[in-house]
């Protein structure tokens, strides 16, 4: 029986949420459970863009940062990876607020670069995927609760997507993001090939509407832990009273057999009927994420135009 945490969280001050986290942690062995001395431990947060600081869609930095302390206190290398549609990891968290707190850390940023693997799925029998993520001794899965136009809402499955190196989101999203079922597959698929030990949910202030950056904030309260990312987002579904069969992710995992009944679950802490939330704000319409053939063709040529000239340079 799959195990999770959840429990009310009311701040990202610095000292509380230190507190709530290790309260969340505790009924799944706290973090020494996860981490061990020497463990190279990816913290995956949801770096979406540059371009929307202060609506919360993002994971915000308090998260990550009492998450890497846990981590060096048992003597875990943490550090910080992603790779946002467009842009970089570096420069999506430094318009964000993250730079501080990761330079009070030391706590270094890595830019993903793919390799392909091999999975044992009759649909997707490779992905590309970030190897910095599939080479981690641990892998610390740091999502945001959000709505989103194209999957209902987006959890702890959509947030490893990031693990998809960049360019190669957007060719998906022309590929699967036309058909909801196969890109919630596809998803599905990426999320047991990264197979995080963690997955630690910031939704204190979620991002509620047109998601997942044009919505706006909305206060919840909440905090979510789970070793079973799938169990994990089919309970804050629940709590958002979101029906599965509206989230493609959650029809994926379901088809699969994977974590389909909350009541399956074990509440150590919390149920999710303690923290229902009756008025969350789904898009206002259903569409497809599509970025669009040129856009993709001029981003991917920039990019390779970019490298060229650095490798010519030395």
């Amino acid at each position: 029986m799959s195990t999770v945490s959840l429990l009310s969280a009311n701040s990202y001050d610095l000292k509380s949420l230190r507190i709530s986290i290790e309260k969340l942690l505790e009924p799944l062995g706290g973090i020494d459970s996860f981490v061990k001395s020497g463990d190279r431990v990816l913290l995956k947060p949801n770096l979406l863009t540059a371009g929307r600081p202060g609506k919360e869609c993002i994971t915000r930095a308090e998260v990550l940062y009492c998450v890497a302390s846990l981590i060096m206190e048992v003597g875990g290398k943490p550090f910080l990876g992603d790779s946002p549609a467009f842009g970089s990891a570096r420069g999506v968290a430094k318009s964000n607020g993250y730079l501080p707190i990761l330079e009070e850390l030391n706590l270094p940023i890595v830019e993903f670069h793919g390799k392909n693997y091999d999975i044992a799925c009759k649909d997707f029998n490779h992905l590309r995927l970030s190897k910095e993520a599939m080479e981690a001794d641990v892998v610390i899965n740091l999502p945001k609760v959000k709505s989103h136009m194209q999957l209902t809402i987006t959890l702890g499955v959509k947030n490893l997507f990031g693990c998809v190196p960049g360019k190669m989101k957007a060719w998906w999203h022309m590929e699967a993001g036309k058909d909801k079922e196969r890109f919630g597959a596809m998803l599905v698929e990426t999320a047991r090939a990264i197979n995080p030990e963690l997955t630690i949910i910031d939704g204190i202030i979620g991002h509620q509407g047109n998601g997942p950056s044009n919505g706006e904030p909305r206060f919840l309260g909440i905090l979510g832990a789970s070793r079973d990312v799938f169990a994990l987002d089919l309970t804050m579904a629940e709590i958002l009273s979101v029906n599965p069969d509206w989230v493609p992710t959650l029809v994926a995992q379901r088809n699969l057999g994977l974590t389909t009944q909350t009541s399956a679950i074990n509440f150590p802490l919390s149920h999710p009927r303690d923290l229902y939330v009756n008025d969350w704000e789904l898009p206002s319409a259903l569409m497809p994420i599509d970025f669009g053939l040129p856009r993709v063709l001029r981003s991917t040529f920039k990019h390779l135009y970019i490298r060229l000239v650095k490798e010519s340079l030395g």
